[in-house]
């Protein structure tokens, strides 16, 4: 079985009283079962770690399923050792018991090299010429040592037998690989010093397995190890009033294996999630690639921004023909007729007008899932047909989107504007480094006395150095030329903010910032105030929407875990950014719950409220500043 820290790790059994009818969540690979899910997916995210080490090879940093695949190879490899070598290896094994692996290993191979015995294959010297035998029967020891071989013929059979001295053995080639002599004694012992070997093999093999009398008073077992309460090295001896004593963990280690330890700093209590999405909790995610897909592609798509809450209330709306959602949906099909890909090819075999209309995008709609053959789409394409799009499972309108979405990020309009933004990152990237080296040598000047005002040969260099050209656009060269020049401490500042602000808007995607403790995966959007938190499996969401609940959620990650250490890092480095953001979809809330309270007043006196005024309806307002006309 793998191991976990060099040692065993057991797996658990069955729940008690587990009903034959009950739901149960079972591992695959291991086979354990869990009443509750939560349980069954911390077991499953450890076994997902590399922290795992083949029992029979030692191979480590493994997951527990590679673990598994490994002890078997191996084990198929310590099958490799030739029959005859199997009993001089375990006795020499069980001879050496109490050497360190490395040490063991190479006694046993030097030992193959060099020793003659029974059963092994080689080549002597007969009659002037090599010749190949088997050594039947070892006499003699030290010098004086011989062998009785028999000589074998082409089908390496013995046709007959002489004496030989120990002198006159060739070995043309080492019995056994080192490789395969490690999988074996592996594969063969208790897998650790004293090298006990297993008892079926002993017994097959007629190999004494007994423990010596100085490991059985508890003295020889300890050799080797250097973890003594005195700090001493190997050669001396455990007393009986010594205590074993183990070498501190050194952090960050994988968050699973994290343990409370008396002297570990108080963490706050986590926050809990909101989770009043109106779309299905399993379709948050869906909701969210699309709404960043279009809010980055704007311009490309030439679709207007539009916020999360408007899509999110548009697609949960029971309308077939709400603007926002033929915009989207629109945009989207001139992109992919642009590309002329399948899509496009399949418009033309239908002979279909190439121009998406209000009146005509729900059959463009059904063309496209018609095209991608999906079963779960294959049932509503008449429902879409006979106009009744809205009336679609909300969930079931973010899949098609999605669907879209990928189809979309695969035309090479998209890879080209990816390929854009990569280029211009860079260039900004080396004018931010050009900056900091700048005022790297400008400090360094006016430490060594050299007037702030003062005019020199670096000066002269910097001003007529160009920046980086972006080659496939979008940035002018003459505009990042004048923020370089400047020597102003106001101009410097300007120019960071500058770099930073171009930097983050033309990001290529949207990335999460990092994981916790039981992977979950956290991400902040620059449009949308809120951070949001997607559990490991991708079914469930949350998020995060006051400075305060940000701060909490700060104070509750361990920082001896690899994965909340990082995070933590990186929510601290994005801190301003994410809480100002948070802070203002905030006010905004609070301003337009003022705006409702005032209109329900007014409507009150006039006994009517105009339903475009709801925030809530704000997407029927809706209007494609960026379409093309």
């Amino acid at each position: 079985m793998p191991l976990l820290k060099r040692t065993t790790f057991p797996l658990l059994e069955p729940p008690e009283n587990l009903d034959p009818n009950e739901k149960v969540f079972q591992i695959r690979f291991t086979k354990e079962i869990f009443r509750y899910y939560q349980e069954y997916l911390n077991r499953l995210n450890l076994y997902r770690q590399k922290v795992w080490t083949c029992e029979v090879s030692g191979k480590s940093n493994l997951t527990y399923e590679e673990a598994l695949v490994c002890e078997k190879q191996a084990a198929v490899k310590a099958q490799q050792l030739p029959k005859e070598l199997i009993a001089p290896v375990l006795r020499m094994i069980q001879q050496y018991r109490t050497l360190s692996f490395t040490d063991l290993l190479e006694k046993v191979y030097s030992s193959l090299q060099l020793d003659p015995f029974e059963g092994l294959e080689l080549h002597a010297k007969k009659d002037g010429s090599e010749a190949a035998c088997k050594i039947l029967k070892v006499i003699g020891s030290g010098s004086t040592k011989s062998c009785e071989v028999g000589w074998l013929d082409q089908d390496n059979a013995v046709v007959n037998t002489s004496l030989v001295k120990a002198d006159d053995l060739i070995r043309k080639k080492a019995p056994a690989s080192r490789n395969t002599l490690k999988i074996f004694i592996r594969d063969s012992t208790s897998k650790r010093s004293p090298w006990i070997v297993n008892a079926d093999l002993a017994k097959k093999y007629g190999i004494e397995i007994e423990p010596p009398e100085d490991i059985m008073n508890g003295e020889g077992l300890y050799q080797g190890m250097k973890r003594f309460a005195n700090g001493e090295g190997a050669s001396k001896k455990l007393k009986k009033d010594e205590k074993l004593v183990e070498l501190p963990v050194k952090y960050p280690i994988d968050d699973l294996l994290v343990k409370p330890a008396t002297d570990d700093p108080v963490l706050s209590k986590r926050p809990p999630l909101s989770r009043d999405f109106r779309v299905p909790i399993d379709s948050v995610g869906d909701l969210l690639m699309v709404w960043d897909f279009c809010l980055s592609f704007g311009r490309l798509l030439c679709l207007s921004p539009f916020s999360l809450s408007d899509l999110e209330n548009a697609i949960c709306n029971k309308e077939s023909n709400l603007i926002l959602v033929v915009e989207i949906h629109a945009a989207l099909f001139h992109l992919l007729i642009k590309d002329e890909g399948e899509y496009f090819t399949s418009l033309l075999n239908k002979k279909k007008i190439l121009k998406v209309t209000l009146v005509t995008w729900a059959e463009y709609l059904c063309n496209f899932l018609e095209m991608i053959r999906k079963e779960e789409f294959s049932s509503k394409v008449s429902t879409i047909r006979r106009g009744h799009y809205g009336l679609l499972d909300t969930g079931l309108k973010l899949k098609v989107l999605r669907e879209l979405v990928e189809e979309a990020i695969t035309t090479s309009a998209v890879r080209e504007k990816l390929n854009e933004w990569i280029n211009q990152q860079q260039a900004l990237a080396a004018a931010k480094r050009e900056d900091a080296r700048k005022n790297r040598e400008e400090q360094k000047l006016n430490m060594e006395g050299v007037p702030e005002n003062g005019r020199n040969h670096t000066d002269t260099i910097q001003n007529d150095k160009e920046c980086p050209r972006n080659q496939r656009g979008g940035k002018e060269e003459k505009d990042l030329n004048i923020l370089l020049s400047s020597k102003t401490g106001d101009g410097k500042t300007f120019l960071r903010r500058h770099l930073e602000t171009e930097m983050e808007q033309q990001s290529v995607r949207s990335s999460h910032l990092g994981k916790d403790r039981l992977y979950n995966r956290y991400w902040f959007f620059r449009c949308e105030g809120r951070l949001f938190v997607e559990s490991a499996d991708s079914k469930d969401w949350g998020y995060y929407s006051t400075k305060e609940e940000l701060d909490a959620l700060l104070g509750s990650f361990n920082i001896k875990g690899i994965r909340e250490r990082a995070l933590k890092r990186q929510l601290e480095k994005s801190y301003d950014k994410i809480s100002n953001a948070l802070e203002k979809r905030l006010k905004d809330d609070k301003r337009k719950t003022l705006l409702e309270e005032v209109d329900l007043r007014r409507s009150t006196r006039v006994h009517a409220q105009p339903k475009e005024d709801d925030p809530s309806m704000s997407f029927l307002k809706y209007i494609n500043k960026w379409k093309q006309k």
